[in-house]
């Protein structure tokens, strides 16, 4: 399976098989955790056959179930932590897609189980991503347009419409999409720019948002066709 095949497939789940994870698949995961955390200054952590995290009152309420293996999603406090982890968990979500595995952004209803993780000084964790073999593949949900988050229309590159509508198949918090990307040209002869921005919500992390849809938008573009301005 491919990225873009991923990003189609993947829905959230919050019900999963007691399948524990094979040594294969967690070879390949925590060798690209330690790629993440060095590339994007973070200390994500594979947790596996601890149930005690999704067992309590906000996982029920969460209705998360059977949930084992999970990935601690941690960095030094700062103010685009929350960004880096959507974007870096975001490309390891996409990864376990690949792999036949199923996930969920989890951002509140779990619990701190002590001893299953390590943080170093002046570290946080900022979410879970609950990880394994669902009981179903999820479903889709309703998305916005994508002129409803882009500048995007007929004087736009296709490559930024492709990224756009990658950027749509992103998961957020309660589905909210409150991001918005927009092509502002090859000024100067160079790399085409694009900017990419978050949106007020009262519900909150929409850093955390941006950088999922930040990581689906390269994908669907082509990293290589643009920069970040």
């Amino acid at each position: 399976m491919e990225l873009l095949e991923a990003i189609s497939a993947r829905h959230s789940v919050r019900a999963y098989k007691e399948t524990p994870l094979s040594k294969e698949i967690v070879a390949i995961l925590k060798e690209k955790i330690d790629v993440f955390n060095r590339d994007g200054n973070l200390h994500i952590q594979l947790v596996m056959n601890e149930p005690k995290a999704f067992q309590r009152t906000m996982a029920k309420y969460g209705k998360f179930r059977g949930v084992t293996n999970y990935i601690v999603m941690a960095g030094k406090k700062s103010d685009d932590l929350d960004e880096r982890v959507g974007y870096y968990g975001e490309h390891l979500v996409l990864l376990a897609q690949t792999l036949g595995l199923n996930t969920c952004w989890v951002g509140l209803s779990y619990s701190k189980v002590p001893g299953t993780y390590v943080l170093a000084d002046g570290e946080k964790i900022a979410c879970y991503i609950a990880i394994g073999y669902g009981e179903t593949q999820g479903r889709p949900h309703k998305i916005k347009k994508p002129e409803q988050v882009s500048n995007a229309c007929d004087l736009t590159p296709r490559w930024f419409r492709k990224g756009v509508e990658a950027a749509l198949l992103a998961p957020t918090a309660v589905n909210q999409q409150k991001f918005h990307f927009e092509y502002v040209g090859a000024l100067g002869g160079g790399k085409h720019k694009v900017v990419a921005s978050r949106k007020f919500s009262i519900i909150g992390y929409t850093q955390l948002d941006l950088g999922i849809a930040k990581c689906h938008f390269e994908i669907g573009a082509g990293k290589d066709l643009f920069e970040w301005a």
